[in-house]
């Protein structure tokens, strides 16, 4: 998954590819699992209402994903898949809204987490 906001996602769409500025800056694209998405979002993104999460299929992502630490590493921290590259449109399977709570903080949606309990 990757949280974009609804701008960045209408202008991924118009050019065909998701090429947030983490691809320049740091070489990857950053991702999450259902289990840790709500980390990134609560750290970088709190409070935001125009975000969305986009669910990834790795094998339509032709660039190498990685499964790395987080930053800063912590001893038994979580991992977080990274994507050397540009993720085109087609490996988007699925969009969900991703709000916020009353609190600022961020659940995974009640359709994704349905699907995390099966």
């Amino acid at each position: 998954m990757h949280i974009i906001s609804r701008p960045d996602w209408a202008a991924a769409r118009a050019v065909g590819e998701c090429r947030p500025s983490s691809l320049a800056e740091q070489g990857f694209v950053h991702c999450s699992d259902p289990g840790t998405v709500h980390l990134p979002a609560d750290a970088f993104y709190r409070g935001l209402s125009d975000l969305l999460l986009l669910v990834i299929d790795p094998t339509k992502v032709p660039a190498p994903v990685r499964w790395e630490p987080g930053d800063p590493p912590q001893p038994g921290g979580p991992w977080f898949p990274h994507v050397y590259g540009p993720i085109p449109i087609g490996a988007v399977v699925a969009t969900h809204e991703f709000p916020p709570s009353d609190d600022g903080t961020f659940r995974l949606p009640a359709a994704l987490a349905e699907l995390r309990a099966t």
